[in-house]
């Protein structure tokens, strides 16, 4: 990614750019419900089993050669990396650094033999990490040992410093290898703690999931691309539905612009990323999510909100012209260990202001994480992606709504208020719009936002500024003209060559039947000759 020329510019202000996108929050889980394998299923099965680690790490089973590997599954990344030994593995020499908001995985590029959800690649590249002492929490501890990056080919850092199609990520390979096969994936993610929860975590490559068959009948919702600028870093982002992209507690749209600069307008970009705890959502948003309910509590260090766990909080999203309720139990979380001010237990806001992520080169708006993505079964499509696949179409997203609204209250009566139901108590009434609670903007986020509408814009500051440029310089050279004119007009009138000198008559001309010629007199002045160079604008083109 940082090897295009057309970065330059980017990196020099914004050094910090990562290859996938992470949440620096540091998670706290209630229990130690982890595991380090997920439990295989038999061969007939078309999807893979997902692990769960307190709704906060999603994870399943590889095999590298011939090691099987717990790996953090990610739609927001490119690359696969391990820790630990794997048996066999070739090291080809060429080592990478993948920068994530958590820390850094760095280590030499070896390849092996994999195998995952019944398909084989051979010599498949994958970064074996030794030192993972710069991550903020212990992945194995967690349940995993690894990630593998599930997003297109382009992000792929490691297919990058390989130069060649044996560096592709696993998914790409798996494609090209199997062109009968149809280029999409598909994810469930399952909710623990959920006394009404009826799926499992299920992962497939090129089939659905039988139950959920009907995904296939939803809207297909066109990936929108990034800039040419950033063409490398491109996510699974869509847009929202305009004017309604979200309908916030009370009912009603929240009205946030976008920051895209080529976003319709009334439209967001969201980014569907699984390797995001808690999503980030524009500020305005949260505050308009949480603003409102009594009790709640800014929280600067953990940089979310801070709610009574009682209150239960309505909220949708709109894609494709379809409605993507959320479970009120994903809208706050209690398996944080987070207090109010006064010690008494509280429950953090789950849609965070978008600040750790914050899209400097105005990708996308928000990043919809794992507590979005348990309210839906996911299709993604890779589409023509994929060089050389059967699919020629362009890359798009299927979504199928989970979340039935009715039995989602119930659960949430059960867990957070002991089987009373106390929704609609006065305690849990929201405020009205003029007392909501705003959370406040650091300087440095101030800073951020004027970079990114900087960055974002710059091709077109660029063109503005050269237009602006051409504009000036050829006003300058028409009044120089047109000074020249005047003066070479003021010499022939002095000279007596044009009508009004000191030594002319008026005589008009005569009628073709006249015998008298006119005789031309050459010009008294010099002539002026000038070039005028052609000014050529080179327009830099371009998340989730």
């Amino acid at each position: 990614m940082r090897s295009l020329t057309a970065l330059s510019f980017l990196v020099s202000l914004c050094p910090t750019l990562t290859l996938a996108l992470k949440l620096p929050f540091g998670v706290h889980t209630v229990d130690s419900d982890t595991h380090t394998h997920v439990a295989r299923q038999s061969s007939g099965n078309v999807s893979v089993p997902i692990g769960n680690t307190q709704n906060s790490f999603y994870y399943s089973n590889i095999t590298l050669g011939g090691r099987t590997i717990s790996v953090m599954l990610d739609t927001g990344s490119s690359d696969l990396w391990v820790t630990g030994s794997v048996p066999g593995a070739q090291d080809t020499g060429k080592s990478v650094t993948l920068s994530y908001a958590v820390g850094q995985a760095a280590g030499n590029i070896n390849t092996a033999t994999l195998e995952f959800d019944g398909y084989t690649v051979d010599n498949q590249a994958f970064l074996l990490v030794t030192n993972t002492s710069s991550f903020s929490t212990n992945i194995n501890a967690e349940g995993y040992n690894g990630l593998i990056g599930l997003g297109p080919n382009s992000g792929s850092a490691i297919s990058k410093a390989i130069g060649s199609s044996t560096g592709d990520n696993m998914l790409n390979r798996i494609f090209q290898q199997n062109s009968s096969a149809q280029n999409y994936i598909s994810l469930i993610l399952d909710r623990k703690n959920d006394p009404g929860e009826q799926v499992t975590g299920q992962f497939t490559i090129s089939e659905v999931i039988p139950q959920f068959s009907n995904i296939t009948s939803m809207p297909k919702i066109p990936v929108e691309t990034v800039y040419k600028l950033t063409n490398q870093d491109q996510h699974w982002q869509i847009l929202g539905d305009k004017d309604k992209n979200v309908i916030g507690p009370d009912g009603q749209p929240i009205q946030v612009d976008s920051i895209v600069p080529k976003a319709p307008s009334g439209q967001l970009v969201a980014v569907f990323d699984s390797g995001y705890t808690l999503p980030q959502v524009p500020r305005a948003m949260s505050d308009a999510i949480y603003g409102r309910v009594q009790g709640a509590e800014w929280s600067a260090s953990n940089e979310a909100w801070l709610v009574p766990c009682g209150q239960l909080i309505n909220l949708t999203f709109n894609f494709g012209g379809q409605s993507y309720p959320i479970h009120p139990l994903d809208v706050s979380s209690s398996d944080f260990d987070v207090s109010f001010a006064n010690g008494s237990p509280a429950c953090l806001g789950t849609f965070q202001p978008i600040t750790s992520a914050f899209s400097l080169i105005g990708e996308y708006d928000m990043i919809l994480g794992m507590a979005f993505l348990r309210n839906t079964y996911t299709l993604i499509s890779f589409g023509n992606l994929i060089q050389g696949g059967q699919d020629s179409s362009n890359p798009y997203m299927q979504l199928l709504s989970l979340t039935n609204t009715e039995a989602a209250v119930n659960d949430f009566i059960q867990v957070r208020l002991n089987g009373q139901n106390l929704i609609n108590s006065s305690q849990y009434a929201l405020l009205p719009a003029s007392q909501e609670q705003h959370s406040p903007e650091s300087a440095a986020e101030k800073k951020q936002h004027y970079e990114e509408m900087i960055l974002s814009r710059w091709p077109y500051i660029f063109v503005g500024c050269l237009i602006f440029v051409i504009l000036l310089v050829g006003c300058c050279v028409w009044r120089c003209c047109r000074r020249r004119k005047a003066k070479a007009a003021a010499q022939q009138k002095a000279a007596g060559l044009l009508p009004g000198g000191p030594n002319s008559a008026y005589a008009p001309l005569q009628d073709s039947q006249s015998t008298a010629s006119l005789v031309m007199q050459p010009m008294g002045g010099s002539a002026y000759d000038y070039k005028s160079d052609d000014t050529k604008s080179a327009h830099m083109g371009q998340h989730p």
